[in-house]
């Protein structure tokens, strides 16, 4: 029996095994132009239940102390609403003010950086050759920015659509919190009994890492938001409130965060000179490598085993198909693959990890 089965298992493709594949295919093209056609619809559900698996613990951890079930969600909405009307109340009116500054010096800045560089060029004439004018720069700049906008546009029209989707996120998400065992039973009923193990787990790692990537960002985010924001406004670069901001959205945008935060500091920096600009780059990577070296180890620990490469890839593929705001999912759709294929994939035929890791690192080494 096991020599039977070692010969199926490196038996040619059969016409019944190339049927199989041909209609996997067509059925997962048929899938991808469905999803295409309904990408806003997609993202919201998809934050929604982002958002979900996030909230479910602090729901549970309410019917522990004998809250029932859909008043802990309420109470949780009702916190969320506070902290947002918070911050609301508080945070906006100075950031609103900040930024009107920004835009009404604006001309100030470009004209401070159209200074810096036509000084760099006059005293380094390789660096004049190097460099493109400043006009060009203006005009690649201004491009960018409306890239930029467009993109940020696509993506807030295309989920939001207006105040009337915000409720309906709002009450999509009270109706999962508030009863998700149906949608739970259903994912599970869909698979086939002999998978049903492998789905249970998906779903359970899955949302054990959500969770812990939810808090690991948040922790970050605070904390690089309030070390360059406090960095920031020692070395005198104003608004360092608004940048402080900054650094914390970007934690949620993985690998390219940092460097989007990055560009309006430094520009607006270097327009208060070299001094002011060189202590901004030392700011922002003093904080990010403090971040990648310590925070991001110590904070989310071993839990999220996502190699860089793959996250670069689907950050570029959830900004692709969502625009910037389904960025977002990146990490989340990077963990739900990786689980995927450990589940179903790798778990099964149970590899041996070291020799493959030994074979792997002869490979990189040159050796045959």
């Amino acid at each position: 029996m096991k020599q039977s089965e070692h010969e199926n298992q490196h038996a040619p493709l059969s016409y019944r095994g190339a049927h199989r594949i041909v209609w996997l295919a067509f059925l997962l093209i048929i899938v991808w132009l469905i999803l295409r056609s309904l990408v806003s619809v997609v993202l919201l559900f998809a934050i929604v239940f982002l958002l979900a698996m996030v909230l479910n613990p602090i729901v549970v951890w309410l019917q522990k102390r004998h809250v029932p079930r859909f008043a802990s969600v309420i109470l949780l909405m009702l916190a969320l609403v506070a902290v947002t009307g918070t911050i609301i109340v508080f945070a906006i009116p100075p950031l609103a003010r900040q930024s009107q500054e920004l835009m009404h010096s604006a001309p100030n800045v470009w004209q401070g950086i159209r200074t810096r560089i036509e000084s760099l060029a006059q005293n380094y004439p390789a660096v004049r050759e190097a460099l493109p004018r400043t006009d060009e720069i203006a005009g690649k700049v201004g491009a960018a920015a409306g890239t930029l906008g467009n993109i940020l546009l696509r993506s807030t029209i295309g989920l939001v659509g207006g105040a009337v989707s915000i409720v309906f996120a709002i009450l999509l998400l009270v109706f999962v919190l508030a009863n998700p065992r149906p949608l739970i039973a259903g994912y599970l009923a869909l698979a086939p009994d002999r998978y049903r193990e492998q789905a249970h787990r998906t779903l359970a790692r899955l949302m054990r890492q959500m969770t812990a990537w939810a808090r690991g960002v948040a922790i970050n985010g605070v904390i690089t938001g309030l070390s360059i924001g406090t960095l920031l406004w020692l070395i005198g670069v104003q608004p360092a409130l608004m940048f402080g901001v900054f650094g914390f959205l970007g934690e949620f945008l993985p690998n390219i965060g940092a460097f989007l935060v990055a560009i309006p500091i430094l520009l607006v920096a270097l327009s208060l000179g070299a001094t002011k600009f060189w202590l901004a780059l030392g700011v922002i990577v003093l904080v990010y490598q403090i971040e990648l070296n310590f925070l991001v180890p110590g904070v989310l620990g071993k839990e999220m085993q996502l190699h860089p490469v793959n996250i670069l890839f689907f950050t570029l593929a959830t900004a692709t198909m969502f625009g910037l705001l389904g960025v977002i999912l990146a990490v989340p759709a990077a963990a739900l693959v990786q689980i995927v294929i450990d589940e179903f994939y790798l778990r099964p035929r149970n590899p041996d990890y070291a020799a493959i890791d030994r074979e792997a690192a002869a490979l990189v080494e040159g050796k045959s």
